[in-house]
């Protein structure tokens, strides 16, 4: 059996911390699921090569003017994506993720877009690549989609981060799309989360190259090691986050805790990054929940 990364050791702890803690507080956690979802958008374009910056994705969701000129495509990427991310934070406890769902999400996305191809998987002799691999047959993907499925729902006994992190290469490995592979991946992954009754996570454009090496081990190898890595330090960096506000914590940015606590704060930062610490990402910026106990 694969070793599973330390990081995801803590999940189990801090889920029950999460558990404990959120009761009555529902309106908080779900002001925090608003305020994520434009650094998910943001995000998860970016790493589609999207030219907008985070802020101009937030002023765009907030219709507020971003003060250059967006192309049509570009605005909707991004309403389109905040509209499918708000659907699931709704619906993912209600409805299992089916390939029924996931044809309904696409559509969201690409609506407005490129309405001729939004809603279904690619037909026969539609032929995608990226980079050098080039998506399944076309004629074989409902049967590797539903495979997929069949294969997660049979090994319900195994860790959550790894099933989800084999579906989700499995479903790029397919590409069942002409176009929005990438970001229906990524959300399918947060509704996957929610359902099992964990937190939506944000995979950072920061994190892309190592993300892009993630398809490259599981092409080569089978492997999803480093997947498996990406999605569980993302997942403890939501926790803490959510932890931070949960509990009544001062939240502080890293340099900020460090001038208090006479802390390198270049190893603060190494440690957010390999989340050793209880540091999360908020709109791009690290920080830390102080517990009463330690406040100065």
């Amino acid at each position: 059996m694969a070793k599973t990364p330390a990081v995801i050791k803590n999940i189990s702890e801090l889920r029950r911390r999460f558990y404990k803690s959120v009761k009555h507080k529902e309106s908080l956690l779900a002001l925090i699921a608003e305020a994520e979802v434009a650094e998910q958008v943001y995000n998860s374009n970016a790493i589609e090569n999207s030219t907008l910056t985070f802020e101009e994705t937030d002023k765009i969701l907030l219709e507020v003017d971003p003060g250059r000129y967006i192309s049509i495509q570009e605005h909707f990427e991004a309403v389109n994506l905040a509209e499918v991310i708000r659907y699931i934070n709704e619906n993912a406890k209600k409805e299992e993720l089916t390939p029924e769902i996931i044809l309904k999400l696409h559509e969201m996305l690409l609506s407005d877009i490129r309405d001729n191809i939004k809603g279904r998987f690619r037909k026969t002799g539609e032929w995608v690549r990226v980079g050098g691999h080039i998506g399944l047959d076309p004629d074989q993907i409902m049967a590797a989609i539903e495979e997929m499925f069949a294969h997660y729902y049979a090994t319900s006994e195994e860790n959550i981060i790894r099933r989800i992190a084999k579906l989700h290469l499995t479903f790029e490995y397919i590409h069942p799309f002409i176009d929005g592979n990438g970001r229906i991946g990524r959300v399918i992954i947060n509704y996957l989360l929610i359902r099992e009754g964990y937190v939506p996570i944000t995979i950072t454009f920061t994190d892309r190259s190592l993300y892009y090496d993630a398809f490259e081990e599981f092409e080569s190898s089978g492997k999803t090691s480093l997947m498996e890595a990406i999605i569980g330090k993302a997942l403890t960096n939501s926790y803490h986050k959510r932890l931070a506000y949960l509990e009544g914590m001062e939240i502080v940015n890293l340099r900020e805790y460090s001038r208090r606590f006479n802390i390198s704060h270049s190893n603060l930062i190494n440690k957010a990054h390999r989340q050793t610490i209880p540091a999360f990402l908020e709109k791009g910026k690290w920080k830390i929940g102080i517990p009463a106990e330690k406040q100065k």
